[in-house]
């Protein structure tokens, strides 16, 4: 009976995530070539990453799903929201309730008349 138990312990290894480059055909290069990966969003928010991202890949039993790409926060607090483009342009939610475009603070799609520079938007770097 132990025999059994080792072997079932020791032989049956589970998936690792695996990380590799984005192609331009949306195939994920690292150890192996991952192909017709299906990429994993929160609700509501759909993306195609650029080729060159750095991705993460994760084996399922029926396949596999891509978590996403590898992306550092700069100039972001714990809590705070960034969507970014490719072509530079940000969204950014900051704790304070405030709503950051481009950098820029908009009130009711009015930017404040007042003589202070913009606003730190964040950006990001490549981890």
């Amino acid at each position: 009976m132990w025999l059994m138990s080792y072997i079932t312990n020791n032989s049956i290894s589970s998936p690792n995530a695996v990380k590799g480059e984005l192609s331009a055909g949306g195939a994920v290069s690292s150890s192996g070539e991952h192909k017709g990966v299906e990429m994993c969003f929160p609700y509501g928010v759909v993306s195609i990453p650029p080729a060159g991202e750095r991705a993460v890949v994760l084996p399922l039993d029926d396949g596999e799903v891509g978590l996403g790409v590898l992306k550092k926060a700069v100039g972001l607090e714990a809590g705070e929201l960034m969507l970014y483009s490719k072509g530079g342009a940000t969204l950014v939610l900051k704790n304070d309730g405030r709503v950051l475009i481009n950098g820029r603070e908009l009130i009711n799609g009015i930017e404040p008349l007042n003589d202070v520079e913009p606003t730190d938007g964040g950006e990001l770097g490549n981890d």
